[in-house]
């Protein structure tokens, strides 16, 4: 007759055969036969019984997955899932988008050309407007060739003593005429301010002053005419 062989009770060590124990021979063998219903105490695992640890679980070829790692690899295949379902209407979305700038650029670059037709007819029909405007560099250009040679006087001559002069007045006609834009005013009126400057430091026999107002106003007729799209028209620039 089989003998069962049970762990100590009060004692836990590691589950081998050496460290059970049998029940003494004046023990009853029907008592350990007992159902466990009728035993108050658990009965203790048998010794034959083995763990599995986790490196014997991996030699076997059984995947130790952990709980989080079990998480994460459930959310990344939701994400993906979702991806795949939602991929093709972003898709979708992202090119409605792009048609929509495309659109918007495409109606820029036309009023821009329609801008630049407009402005070159204007051009075109102020033939006197233009002419005022390149004596006005032919002015600057001989105060200019005056200040290198520091001769005062003769930018003086051109100049005048004041802005109330005729090629002044008939700049800024034309500039009135072909300035459209806040930005082209805001230059005109540097423009202005510069020259008078100039006016000035050349009647008080500044040079430094009168090299700085020079600078100034000829940079501001430089970029109004860029503005303006007159560059090209206006030689000596």
């Amino acid at each position: 007759m089989a003998v069962a062989f049970l762990c100590p009770a009060k004692t836990f060590l590691p589950l081998s055969s050496s460290n059970c124990i049998s029940p003494s021979p004046s023990s009853s063998t029907s008592s350990s036969f007992l159902p466990q219903k009728h035993n108050a105490i658990p009965q203790l695992p048998f010794c034959g019984v083995k763990t599995v640890a986790s490196g014997e679980r991996e030699s076997a070829g059984i995947p130790s997955v952990s709980k989080r790692g079990f998480a994460l690899s459930l959310s990344s295949a939701l994400l993906l899932s979702f991806s795949g379902k939602t991929g093709g209407n972003c898709g979708a979305l992202a090119a409605v988008l792009e048609a929509e700038d495309d659109l918007e650029l495409l109606e820029k670059v036309k009023q821009d050309r329609k801008k630049r037709i407009e402005r070159q007819a204007i051009i075109n029909s102020s033939k006197k407007e233009t002419g005022y405007l390149q004596d006005l560099v032919y002015k600057l250009s001989k105060v200019g060739q005056a200040i290198d040679s520091n001769d005062l006087n003769t930018a003086s001559s051109v100049l005048g003593t004041s802005t109330d002069t005729d090629w002044i007045k008939n700049a800024n006609s034309a500039f009135s005429k072909l300035t459209s834009s806040p930005e082209e005013k805001a230059v005109v009126d540097v423009f202005n301010s510069s020259i008078s400057e100039l006016i000035s430091s050349v009647a008080k026999k500044d040079m430094e002053s009168t090299k700085i107002a020079f600078v100034s106003s000829a940079s501001a007729l430089e970029k109004w005419t860029t503005l303006t799209g007159l560059v090209d028209q206006l030689k000596g620039l």
